[in-house]
């Protein structure tokens, strides 16, 4: 759910996922065929469908992906006019070591873990055809707002974006004691905010902002975020 901080002045209902993904690979040991499609005997080890996710160093952190210029306005306030520009596009990721389950699964097991998928299934072959959006690995990034927000008040105004990330690495151990390691990252909850850069920085996003706009108030444009 889109979220409101800082100085907000809206809100909306935006909710996504992108994820660079892992072909899916289940099974076990198999043939092969070269590249005229003839069958060898070279052996292909595919992950077991049926291991187990262990999870470790989780955390979650709130990016900047968009930010304005910082736009001067007088007593009573008015329509900002600065558009918001992207510095950072969240870029959801899995990878591993070896082989793996699709990125859908490890996904899935990541949003169960961090609390972002409430399900008793195990896996989300088990789910029984229910989808979340944390496990598409189609959705693009959220779009920046084109919309104007209209303080009330005096101020050098700067409106941003954002995402909250999660990211955590995994250890997948199969039941003949095969082990695949790897991270995996993506993105829950699409952000806008207004600061105010006369003003203390109500959060870590309004702090950053405050660095890259407000401090940078006679540059070309704001700093990419997350370098």
């Amino acid at each position: 759910m889109r979220r409101m901080v800082g100085r907000a002045c809206r809100a909306g209902l935006v909710i996504g996922v992108l994820v660079a993904g892992l072909t899916a690979c289940t099974g076990g040991a198999g043939g092969d065929r070269d590249d005229k499609g003839r069958k060898t005997d070279r052996a292909v080890t595919k992950a077991c469908a049926d291991g187990r996710f262990t999870w470790s160093r989780v955390t979650e952190r709130d990016r900047l992906t968009g930010v304005s210029d910082p736009e001067r306005l007088g007593k009573g306030g008015g329509a900002l006019q600065n558009p918001v520009r992207r510095v950072y596009t969240p870029s959801p990721s899995v990878r591993a070591d070896g082989p793996a389950p699709s990125a859908a699964e490890i996904l899935f097991s990541l949003g169960r873990k961090t609390g972002e998928i409430d399900s008793d299934a195990r896996t989300l072959a088990e789910a029984g055809g229910d989808t979340w959006s944390f496990t598409d690995v189609r959705q693009p990034a959220p779009e920046l707002d084109d919309d104007r927000v209209t303080p009330d008040a005096a101020g050098e105004f700067v409106q941003y974006a954002g995402v909250r990330e999660v990211s955590a690495d995994f250890r997948y151990t199969c039941p003949d004691g095969r082990t695949v390691s790897g991270h995996a990252r993506n993105w829950t909850v699409d952000i806008a905010g207004l600061t105010d850069c006369d003003e203390r920085p109500d959060s870590a996003l309004a702090r950053e902002v405050a660095r890259h706009a407000c401090q940078q108030a006679g540059s070309d444009s704001p700093s990419p975020s997350g370098a």
